[in-house]
């Protein structure tokens, strides 16, 4: 059960090893950019090319839905970056249905995990498989793997890293199930320190606040490169900021005073120096590096 590209991986290292994958539950196909067609999701892509059974539910409770999900005799479903399930579909299979998720669990519950861990300037994240139960992304822990944060990431460079190493995970954890080896940890016996969560991010959550420190401003464009993307309003417009570099630097400028010299360079000022815009958009522009920005746009 899965939808995006994170979850391909997964269903291909199943295939791969010869797991009996009796069929796949995925989005329903979304309208393209012009409208015109319909795109399937990568997850109904993948399905599609090793020839397996595919449902695309528009609601998980539907009876038509559940008959023909019982129907497939499944012994375990695996969840990789889909819904939330009821509790009829949860329940159905007889060893139960795992999750992977894209922290180290209790840690970043949530959406968007990958993207506030970043933001939050974390140096470390991970990956975590964990049965279904009633509430959202708190069942008993499986399995759960490591990962560093760089200085340097972005959203699209650690989900990237996390996709591939989450397929290695599932399967690990199928091969520990199968064996009849698993020892589940409840979540509630994991120890953390100011448990943080992983909320959805909407558009709102993704502008930027020039009164936080210039490296916190460097961690939230990160967070959110290349999407959604972080977004301020300067000069009375809003443009897209994809690519920041910090600097702390004593001033006595206002915050969120920019500086320009027109050509080369574009600075923000925040409490304890400046930030300098790497990668900009106007609206209804594509995304360019600042000279060629300033070259056709005055600020």
């Amino acid at each position: 059960m899965g939808t995006p590209d994170f979850a391909v991986p997964a269903l291909e290292i199943l295939i791969q090893n010869n797991y009996n994958v009796v069929a796949v539950v995925t989005a329903t196909d979304k309208e393209g950019k012009r409208g015109s067609e319909l795109v399937p999701s990568p997850v109904k892509k993948c399905a599609l090319k090793y020839e397996i059974p595919i449902l695309q539910p528009e609601k998980l409770k539907n009876p038509d839905f559940i008959d023909e999900l019982a129907s497939y005799k499944a012994d375990l479903q695996i969840v990789v970056a889909f819904r939330m399930l009821p509790e009829v579909v949860w329940a159905m299979p007889p060893l139960g249905t795992f999750n992977l998720h894209a922290s180290l669990l209790p840690q970043y519950r949530g959406a968007a995990p990958i993207n506030w861990a970043i933001i939050n300037g974390e140096k470390e994240t991970g990956i975590t498989t964990f049965f279904l139960q009633h509430e959202i992304d708190t069942g008993d822990l499986i399995l759960q793997e490591k990962e560093p944060i760089y200085h340097e990431d972005t959203i699209g460079t650690l989900y990237e890293r996390l996709m591939l190493k989450g397929a290695g995970l599932v399967l690990k954890t199928v091969q520990l199930i199968e064996s009849e080896q698993v020892k589940t940890i409840p979540q509630s016996q994991v120890s953390v320190k100011d448990l943080k969560l992983a909320p959805k991010i909407f558009k709102e959550t993704c502008q930027i606040n020039f009164a936080q420190s210039a490296h916190k401003i460097y961690d939230f464009v990160r967070g959110l490169s290349p999407i959604p993307t972080a977004w301020a309003i300067i000069n009375g417009k809003s443009y897209k900021i994809n690519q920041v570099t910090p600097f702390q630097k004593h001033h006595h400028y206002e915050v969120a005073t920019f500086e320009t010299d027109q050509k080369s360079y574009l600075y923000i000022y925040t409490p304890d120096g400046y930030i300098s815009i790497e990668e900009i958009q106007a609206e209804g522009k594509r995304m360019m590096d600042i000279g060629s920005f300033l070259r056709g746009n005055k600020l």
